[in-house]
């Protein structure tokens, strides 16, 4: 069974700057692909960023590239997402995910609020 944890989250300006972290345990938490998900107020819950189990190879959603950057160490099974240049659309509740075996597995979230 795979335990996550976000930390990170809170309130920042409009061009500021977060970075989020996501805490893996479980059994061979550093095989398995991880990202991050966002659910904004009102809103259904997107997909913001995805690397590879060998931190290879990431992807973004193009609301956030170029802004945002997912990276991973596998030594200490965390996984973190930097955040520059926030925007107030970027306000919403960050979910770090893990696929594994069983699915993908899900975080509590952590909460981000951008104030113009």
């Amino acid at each position: 069974q795979v335990h996550l944890v976000e930390s990170g989250g809170g309130l920042v300006q409009a061009g500021g700057s977060l970075r989020l972290s996501c805490a893996a345990s479980g059994s061979g938490v550093s095989i398995y692909a991880m990202g991050w998900y966002r659910q904004a107020p009102g809103k259904e819950r997107e997909w913001v960023a995805s690397i590879t189990s060998d931190g290879s190879t990431t992807n973004y959603a193009n609301s956030v590239k170029g802004r945002f950057t997912i990276w991973r160490d596998n030594a200490k099974n965390t996984e973190h997402l930097q955040m520059n240049s926030l925007k107030p659309e970027d306000t919403a509740v960050y979910y770090c995910t893990m696929n594994t075996l069983l699915g993908r597995q899900w975080g509590q979230g952590t909460r981000v609020t951008v104030s113009s």
